[in-house]
């Protein structure tokens, strides 16, 4: 990979960070749009879901770390966290520009 490429890739993860971590502050400090079930879904697992990622990143695993061999217990443990972040992920940013824009 080149360096401007890894630059780029950089500086996206960098704006993408940035912009998960102000929609957090607005998310605890100011008034939500949403639905009241997200927020809280929201307010739970949004501290979670930034370990869990910088953990995922660290470590450099799959997203889904998922084989043939594994149960379906182990399928639901290793499912669940992502569909709880990306809802997060979702609902995080939508409600700042909610908030911003209303």
């Amino acid at each position: 990979m080149s360096r401007k490429n890894k630059k780029l890739i950089l500086i996206q993860r960098i704006l993408i960070w940035v912009i998960y971590l102000f929609s957090g502050f607005i998310l605890y400090t100011k008034e939500v749009q949403l639905y009241t079930f997200l927020i809280n879904f929201s307010k739970v697992i949004y501290p979670l879901s930034i370990f869990w990622v910088q953990i995922r990143i660290k470590s450099k695993q799959k997203l889904f770390a998922i084989n043939s061999s594994m149960s379906t217990s182990q399928l639901w443990f290793n499912i669940l966290p992502v569909i709880a972040c990306l809802i997060t992920a979702i609902c995080t940013p939508l409600n700042a520009f909610l908030v911003i824009f209303s």
